[in-house]
């Protein structure tokens, strides 16, 4: 009976020494939560000492990995540059239009000279803090234009430009809606050919030939599948211009808005959330890549739109 006394006794001198054990513990977690919250955020890029809501380091201006957004509060990712929810640019320490290293401090980029506050699109009037338009993709900066010239000497974006000027005009042509109308199409293609003939035989010139109208009227049907044969060549050539992912958000941006052609409606689909911009502008995370879908006029898929 004195044994098993003892042995309790034992067991509850080993509780009481591992709950004091713990208290200890628990007492040294405390004080150093209390000293890093009184002491703030130590920054990762220069070792500076910051307020313990601080967003952005005082001394360089590096984000310090705050998951909110400093100007609407609203969560976002680490490496996120802009936030989906107020659609600003949430980095300080990143210039938005090149992509160097900025101070907090700094009201102009000192790589590319940029403002922060953002440049205003000289076309359509928009307030960008991008390279490029968001609401027109007009190249903004010297680095865009050149971009731009040189995507211009790529025979794919060659061809990418005159599919979509040809299918905007297709866009503005009227079909043919009665037998009537393809008559009088008909009376008005050879008033042309007699026409020109005509003056060819006043300059002197034999055995002319008028040439084909840049414009043939067609049937509802036959205008909807010349439009859809240039939309589906459309998609193959921006499948093959696929910004690929990168280590700098902004290069991405600045790379695939410099392939946007005008003239049809295109959406931005990023892999981050796999959700249609109407540009990567508006796109939190564009460094995970991203391609150009075309929508067409009737799409009624959604967009994500940035403002």
């Amino acid at each position: 009976m004195t044994e098993n006394n003892n042995q309790q006794l034992e067991q509850m001198g080993r509780a009481a020494e591992l709950h004091r054990e713990e208290g200890q513990t628990v007492t040294r977690m405390q004080s150093q939560t209390q000293i890093r919250t009184t002491a703030g955020v130590t920054c990762p890029e220069c070792g500076a000492e910051n307020d313990a809501e601080a967003q952005y380091c005082a001394s360089c201006g590096a984000w310090l990995g705050r998951q909110t957004c400093p100007f609407c509060n609203n969560p976002t990712d680490q490496d996120a540059d802009y936030c989906e929810s107020c659609h600003r640019y949430i980095r300080q320490d990143v210039c938005s239009f090149c992509g160097a290293r900025m101070s907090a401090n700094d009201t102009f980029c000192p790589e590319c000279g940029q403002p922060r506050s953002g440049i205003k699109c000289p076309v359509c009037n928009t307030m960008n803090e991008f390279s490029f338009c968001k609401q027109c993709g007009q190249p903004l900066t010297s680095e865009a234009k050149a971009m731009r010239e040189r995507m211009m000497q790529m025979p794919e974006y060659q061809e990418l430009r005159l599919l979509a000027r040809e299918y905007e005009d297709l866009q503005s042509q009227l079909p043919f809606t009665s037998e009537q109308d393809r008559q009088r199409d008909a009376a008005s293609q050879e008033l042309r050919k007699r026409i020109l003939t005509l003056l060819a035989e006043d300059e002197g010139v034999k055995d002319f030939v008028a040439p084909p109208p840049t414009r043939r009227r067609c049937s509802i049907e036959e205008l909807n599948q010349r439009k859809q044969q240039k939309l589906e060549r459309l998609s193959q050539i921006l499948d093959k211009l696929t910004a690929p992912p990168m280590a700098s958000a902004v290069k991405v941006r600045n790379f695939a808005m410099a392939q946007k052609p005008a003239g049809v409606r295109l959406a931005w689909q990023c892999n981050y959330k796999h959700a249609l911009h109407s540009s990567p502008c508006g796109c939190a995370k564009p460094q995970l890549g991203g391609k150009w879908m075309v929508l067409g006029h009737h799409s009624n898929k959604e967009i994500r739109d940035d403002k």
